[in-house]
């Protein structure tokens, strides 16, 4: 079992109960109690749990996982919706990337593209440093430590100040009823902001969460112009995306 898929079922595994036993996620994932206490090691640094004897215990509270844990997780996925979603963008274009993992990737596939592009990450930032050919505009205002994401009035008012032609826009859950939402109001604000500045809005997530709904609600289905997911998508609620008016692309 390859060790991205490790870390997918031993979070999981804290979803589901506070602890975990080092010998039952050996059990689970057939694999050794040396190997077990490696990846909880490497979730350990990424903030996702805490190394207790014999085991480990959560350190979430109903959020989102951490970046690290994230950054992980569905990278196949996610580098084929970061090259749909690229390829939507048209050479010229100004362009807002969102924070995420998922917009990273969009960010990797843009680097050395004839584009104005504000990344909302220090992460997408200094992938999209790397190429030449690219005005690159920096947003000001604060940079949260875990997500490496800008946050804060300074980012929001410097919205004010400019208009893009798309914004490509991460989500924590999607639904029909609720829109877009976030786990975190800051960057929900952020996110609502850069929508306003933005004349087209491409949302690009993993269909692990369409139908789920965060705490910060962010935007209405109706502000959404394109939706990128994965071909795992469940087609019923492709269809109700549709039905409300949203362009969606397969990955």
């Amino acid at each position: 079992m390859e060790s991205a898929e490790r870390y997918d079922l031993i979070a999981s595994a804290l979803r589901e109960r506070d602890r975990v036993e080092v010998a039952e996620l050996a059990e689970l994932t057939g694999c050794s109690e040396m190997t077990i206490r490696r990846d909880l090691d490497v979730l350990e640094r990424d903030g996702l749990l805490r190394r207790v004897r014999g085991g480990a215990v959560s350190t979430l509270s109903g959020e989102g996982a951490p970046y690290g844990v994230r950054a992980r997780q569905q990278v196949e996925v996610k580098q084929r919706i970061g090259k749909v979603a690229a390829e939507l963008l048209d050479d010229g274009e100004s362009v807002v990337i969102d924070a995420g993992t998922t917009t990273l990737e969009v960010a990797r596939v843009l680097v050395g593209r004839r584009l104005t592009v504000l990344p909302l990450s220090l992460h997408a930032a200094n992938v999209l440093a790397e190429g030449s050919g690219m005005r690159l505009v920096m947003p000001g205002g604060e940079v949260s430590p875990r997500e490496l994401a800008f946050y804060g009035q300074l980012t929001r008012g410097a919205f004010d100040r400019m208009r893009f032609d798309t914004v490509v826009l991460g989500v924590c859950g999607l639904t029909v009823a609720d829109g877009v939402s976030s786990f975190d109001l800051c960057d929900a604000e952020t996110k609502q902001a850069a929508i306003r500045a933005s004349a087209r809005v491409i949302a690009v997530t993993d269909s692990a969460k369409l139908g789920r709904v965060a705490f910060g609600r962010v935007c209405p289905i109706t502000d959404l112009d394109v939706l990128v997911t994965d071909r795992d998508a469940p087609a019923d609620q492709l269809d109700r995306f549709r039905e409300a008016g949203v362009e969606v692309h397969l990955a």
